[in-house]
């Protein structure tokens, strides 16, 4: 029987100071992020496919502070960044400065798969993600 562990957290945890009824909603979004990837690693997919499903499902809420709960910037805009790397095979991919990609994670997998560089950003990584057919 294969063995395998899955761990998650979105941010620097739950905030103490948030009201009860907050600290539960995160509790149940990493819940759900979490049972993403159990199922996954149950149906014997492939852990670097299993990293990139959770980590969207977590940009996919807007309870966090990633892709669709993005915070804004100073200016009113979305900047969102993301890396994935795969330690077996030495490979990385990252991205940062994105505005038109709805799942940040998984253009940084892009970058590493399909392109020779291991991170791109703001224009360079926009360019990509519409090269490659992503953009939102």
């Amino acid at each position: 029987m294969a063995r395998w562990a899955i761990a998650i957290h979105g941010g620097a945890g739950v905030d103490p100071n948030l009201p009860e009824h907050r600290q539960e909603e995160a509790k149940r979004v990493l819940a759900r992020c979490m049972q993403v990837g159990v199922d996954a690693l149950r149906s014997g997919a492939a852990a670097l496919d299993v990293v990139e499903a959770v980590v969207r499902e977590l940009e996919s809420d807007p309870f966090f502070n990633s892709g669709r709960g993005s915070a804004l910037t100073r200016l009113g805009t979305v900047e969102m960044e993301a890396s994935i790397m795969d330690g077996r095979g030495r490979r990385c991919g990252a991205v940062s400065g994105v505005s038109t990609v709805k799942n940040p994670v998984s253009l940084a997998r892009l970058v590493m798969d399909k392109s020779p560089h291991s991170y791109l950003a703001f224009d360079g990584a926009e360019q990509f993600a519409r090269d490659q057919d992503i953009s939102a």
